[in-house]
């Protein structure tokens, strides 16, 4: 049985030695975080911010698209919610925040 006892002090010995650089172990982790930073999460704040900015500017009369796909023209604007017309007589009271992008004048008549 003592052949598996020079085995095992024969691995503890090259274990030991290969033991390097904590900060080089962590490189990669830290790379890999700074890699998800710039490919996901601040196209993310940029794509949050142009819209925050979007539907702060929005006006009356603007042409519009919602998230769920529906275009129509905005009759009345509140904090909080719109008042968005898409048909003759036919008036949509949504959030402003589901209001996916404003439109150039005219867009609606195309549709």
């Amino acid at each position: 049985m003592s052949f598996f006892i020079s085995d095992a002090l024969a691995q503890e010995a090259a274990g030991a030695a290969q033991q390097g650089d904590p900060l080089l172990s962590l490189l990669f982790p830290i790379g890999l975080v700074v890699i998800l930073y710039f490919l996901m999460i601040r196209p993310q704040v940029k794509r949050q911010k142009e819209h925050k900015k979007m539907v702060e500017a929005m006006a009356k009369g603007d042409e519009v698209v919602t998230a769920g796909g529906i275009a129509g023209r905005v009759i009345d604007l509140g904090d909080n919610f719109a008042l968005v017309e898409i048909a003759d007589g036919v008036q949509v009271k949504m959030r402003r925040v589901a209001v996916e992008s404003v439109l150039p004048k005219g867009s609606l008549k195309e549709l």
